[in-house]
C-alpha cells in the first residue's frame, strides 16, 4: 500500500470578491441569502478561456475554498456553534465551523454569468454567496 502524505499543498486558483467585508455578517451556509452576490476571479495562469469552456451550461458551482481568516496551528475536537446559542458543544466535523484541522470549506453557489474579458480577466458571477471578500 502506498504511504499517505501527511500534508498537501495546492496553488490558489481564484479569489472571491464578495459583498461580505467582515466574517461576522456571513450566512452560516450557502443559499440562505439568494441576493448575496459576488464574483470568483481566476488568477494567472488559470485565467484561460479554455479552462472555463462549457461552464456557462451549469446552473451551480461546487466551490472549494480556504478559511483564510481562521488559520490556526492547533484545533479542538469540539466547537460551540452560534446556531445552538454558543452553549452546547458538538464535534467539529458535525458543524460548519471554520476552525477545522484542515481549513478547507465547500459551498454550492448559483452561477449567474461567466465573463471573459479581453485582457485575460475571467470572472464568474455567483449568488447565494456565503464567503468573505478576499477568500482564496
Amino acid at each position: 500500500m502506498t504511504e499517505i502524505p501527511s500534508e498537501f499543498s495546492f496553488p490558489v486558483v481564484a479569489v472571491v470578491r464578495s459583498c461580505f467585508q467582515a466574517k461576522f455578517g456571513i450566512p452560516r451556509q450557502p443559499g440562505l441569502i439568494q441576493e448575496a452576490r459576488g464574483e470568483i476571479r481566476l488568477l494567472e495562469p488559470y485565467n484561460q478561456p479554455n479552462a472555463v469552456r462549457g461552464l456557462e451550461e451549469f446552473s451551480h458551482l461546487w466551490v472549494l475554498f480556504v478559511f483564510h481568516q481562521s488559520l490556526r496551528e492547533t484545533w479542538k475536537a469540539t466547537v460551540r456553534p452560534p446556531r445552538l446559542g454558543g452553549d452546547k458543544r458538538i464535534g467539529v466535523f458535525a458543524s460548519r465551523s471554520p476552525f477545522r484541522p484542515s481549513p478547507i470549506g465547500l459551498s454550492v453557489l448559483k452561477l449567474e454569468r461567466v465573463i471573459i474579458a479581453p485582457k485575460g480577466s475571467i470572472r464568474l458571477q455567483v449568488s447565494g454567496l456565503d464567503l468573505l471578500d478576499g477568500t482564496p
